[in-house]
């Protein structure tokens, strides 16, 4: 059970943006995969520069061959997750060596499409360990050493070293979950600081010629040392019973994470059809509010055609007859406008004729005086007009 108040703490001194996205998707994956444990580490980057980040370390169960294996691996979680994908490692033991590969480098570190392509909106570290146990599953990133090279006794589960210039790399296998697993395994020692330490295995016990097919059926203690029937037959169940054990545990492990797969992207399809839906709406208001717009068009066009029509068939409209006052007032003041207007034109084409030097500076100060005086009493004349005539001044 890992301590969510201590990886809270680790995000918050951490500095991660998105520490809640980030918690979530640890417990989630330490839920589904006992095999890894969270821990708060210094990462070093290629330039030198040392950054406290968050990362998951411990093994992950790869299928290969009808064998389920324990893939030790270290994920390095951004301070920027799940804007930038992860970081992410093979470890291998001292007993296991690194098998170079399009997925794999010399360093243990993984490269998959997965993590080239990364989204941050659809993609998750449960995701990516899914596509690293069916990677694995195809090609191994491990496999062990040969026995003179290893640095203690060799595992009674550790496979044997593959062929010289054979290609069938193999993992080593050890029983999956590592901690609270079954019968007849040790148990997974687990560690909150540093990698997880692999346990160092007991020996096999000495058999005898008469029980050497059958290495599941210990030796007696006491007695003759002979095995009888019903010990063989014993033998026989309880090794029978703890392989379909790990294989309905390894199905159902794995039919969890399709279901969770299919979950999120149930949600994900949820949230589509949420959006979509509002799209829709929008464009059926856009969709009504066009078509009034267009209903208020159809109506002014045929306005205008009417108005259109009507002064088609009027007789024509003599423009001296449409400027005559019905009154001596408004005569007045209609003079006196036209009378103002033209006087303004006069002095703007005074000034252009200063300006190309037509005329003397003399004889434009005076005719602007002039013309000005003239200007104001026209514009005061046409103000008694409109007060006598009750217009808006």
């Amino acid at each position: 059970m890992v301590d969510e108040s201590r990886i809270k703490q680790w995000l918050t001194n951490a500095n991660y943006r998105n520490s809640d996205i980030a918690f979530r998707e640890i417990v989630s994956i330490t839920t589904s995969y006992p095999g890894l444990y969270p821990q708060l580490d210094t990462y070093i980057f290629n330039d030198g520069t040392p950054m406290e980040l968050v990362n998951l370390h411990g093994t992950i169960p790869v299928r290969y061959k009808n064998n389920v294996y324990n893939i030790p691996i270290c994920i390095w979680i951004m301070d920027t997750h799940p804007n930038n994908a992860p970081i992410c490692y093979v470890k291998p033991t001292p007993d296991m060596s690194i098998k170079a590969s399009m997925y794999v480098d010399q360093n243990g570190k993984i490269y998959l499409p997965y993590l080239h392509d990364w989204v941050p909106t659809s993609s998750d570290i449960i995701g990516l360990i899914q596509v690293m146990i069916v990677t694995f599953g195809e090609q191994p990133p491990v496999f062990a050493r040969p026995k003179d090279d290893l640095p203690y006794q060799r595992s009674p589960y550790m496979p044997q070293q593959p062929p010289a210039g054979g290609s069938s790399f193999m993992p080593f296998p050890t029983p999956y979950p590592p901690a609270g697993g079954f019968s007849g395994y040790p148990p997974y020692p687990p560690t909150n600081t540093g990698f997880p330490q692999y346990p160092n295995y007991p020996s096999y016990p000495s058999y005898t010629a008469s029980n050497f097919d059958n290495p599941a059926v210990p030796p007696m203690s006491g007695g003759t040392g002979t095995i009888k029937e019903e010990h063989i037959r014993e033998s026989l169940l309880t090794a029978i019973e703890e392989k379909l054990m790990r294989r309905m545990k390894e199905q159902f492990q794995q039919s969890q994470a399709e279901l969770d797969t299919l979950r999120r992207t149930q949600d994900e399809l949820k949230q589509g059809k949420a959006k979509l839906d509002a799209i829709l709406a929008r464009l059926e208001k856009e969709e009504n509010d066009l078509n009034k717009n267009i209903t208020i068009l159809q109506d002014k066009e045929q306005e205008l055609e009417k108005a259109i029509e009507r002064l088609s068939n009027q007789e024509a409209i003599d423009v001296d007859d449409a400027v005559i006052t019905t009154a001596p007032l408004y005569k007045q003041l209609l003079n006196a406008f036209a009378e103002e207007a033209a006087l303004e034109d006069a002095i703007y084409y005074m000034g252009e004729a200063l300006r190309r030097g037509v005329i003397d500076l003399d004889v434009f100060l005076r005719q602007v005086r002039t013309l000005s005086r003239k200007q104001f009493m026209l514009r005061a004349l046409m103000q008694k007009c409109r007060q006598k005539a009750g217009l808006t001044v």
